[in-house]
């Protein structure tokens, strides 16, 4: 599976960073015109990020993909311009009309996002046919369907699905919740997530009832928690990279824009090992990662049920610092002396673990406890011959 490119979220500099040095092929990220608006890295830092990735040998793919309103198109024929200036490896559009800009006005490769909803090789084709480059797939298709996708267009274009990471109730992301709710327009990057919220109140029946079809029914159950009828598993297709890789599918995307940094390199460094053929238990590697219950979606078509009651992500593990030099932490979440931490980086001392032996403050006073968030401590560990390096991350065992 070498050849598949592991695509990753940048939802700012740092974590495009992260991302690459994890082990990602290629990134994507935002800007003016994303559909995370709360990821947009800003325009006069579009080069520098576009240089750096380059510097690695890397790719990076700037969404294009809001559902664009008639106002929206001369500043985004100046964006796109601009982006072709800077040498982008590739738009991300969803919208026929800015797809037609995009053709005319440069000449840069153009990916269909998931928000185009392509799930059947016939709709793939007209899209080949306008000059599309790459196609990304729905997270509605299954693998017979994404098989017979890549069967019919063949070499014209190449192929990418998602493989993890947090899925919409609604089809491909295509919501109008958040707009009736909180006038935040989610097919215009603003989307406020109300399939999230905790629902509370008072039935009845205990179940709701379309008033046409008074047989029916749709059981509501609360819990201390609330109730959550729209909330979406997470989801998790690493057990599975070998089927799709032989599906004929060139890139494997991992959604995460708006996640921690800890999120981009931990799920980035997992799915990069599996690729490389690293033998271990993917599952409770992944498990380390904040994430909601699993699902693998529509893939196999199993009825795989995409709801469930926890609204917040767990973790096995809780990420306690951000390392920043030999012995220097950029702390997280609190830690002790005696804890066990786990070191996570990039492919170098995979899991190796420590007893952190003593910590000093900024001060270089004796503390037992580091609680101060986002302050630096400096840690000694119980085995020598273990250095820590910038840009890994300490983990404590919670579950």
């Amino acid at each position: 599976m070498k050849n598949i490119e592991l695509l990753a979220p940048a939802g700012d500099i740092n974590k495009l960073k992260l991302a690459i040095k994890y082990g990602a092929d290629a990134v994507y990220l935002g800007g003016r015109f994303g559909l995370r608006a709360g990821a947009a890295i800003a325009e006069d830092l579009l080069e520098e990020v576009v240089t750096y990735t380059h510097s690695f040998g890397k790719k990076i793919y700037i969404t294009v993909n809001i559902f664009a309103r008639n106002a929206d198109f001369d500043e985004i024929k100046v964006y796109i311009k601009r982006l072709q200036d800077i040498n982008v490896d590739a738009v991300v559009v969803s919208d026929l009309g800015v797809l037609r800009l995009v053709r005319e006005n440069t000449s840069l490769d153009v990916h269909i996002s998931t928000q185009a909803n392509v799930i059947n090789k016939f709709t793939a084709g007209e899209y080949v046919k306008l000059g599309a480059k790459r196609i990304i797939l729905a997270r509605e298709c299954s693998l017979a369907e994404i098989k017979e996708i890549t069967a019919f267009i063949k070499d014209k274009c190449e192929i990418e699905v998602f493989v993890h990471g947090a899925m919409c109730v609604s089809y491909s992301g295509r919501c109008m919740i958040s707009n009736y709710m909180t006038e935040r327009e989610a097919n215009r990057g603003e989307c406020a997530q109300p399939c999230r919220y905790k629902y509370t109140g008072k039935f009845i029946t205990g179940m709701l009832e379309e008033e046409k079809r008074p047989s029916e029914y749709w059981d509501i159950e609360e819990d201390t928690h609330g109730t959550y009828i729209m909330n979406s598993k997470d989801l998790c297709l690493i057990n599975h990279l070998d089927e799709l890789a032989d599906s004929g599918v060139t890139s494997f995307k991992i959604e995460g824009r708006m996640k921690s940094e800890y999120y981009v390199a931990a799920a980035v460094n997992t799915y990069r090992q599996a690729l490389d053929g690293k033998k271990f238990d993917y599952i409770k590697e992944i498990e380390k990662v904040p994430h909601r219950p699993w699902t693998s979606g529509f893939v196999f078509n199993k009825g795989d049920h995409l709801f469930t009651e926890h609204p917040n992500p767990v973790s096995t593990y809780e990420v306690v610092g951000m390392c920043l030099g030999r012995d220097k932490i950029l702390q997280r979440n609190v830690f002790n002396t005696g804890d066990e931490l786990e070191i996570l980086s990039p492919g170098k001392n995979f899991n190796k673990t420590f007893i952190v032996k003593a910590i000093r403050d900024e001060q270089g006073q004796s503390v037992s406890r580091a609680n101060k968030a986002s302050a630096v401590y400096y840690i000694e560990l119980d085995n020598p011959e273990l250095t820590l390096e910038p840009d890994e991350f300490l983990r404590k065992k919670i579950i």
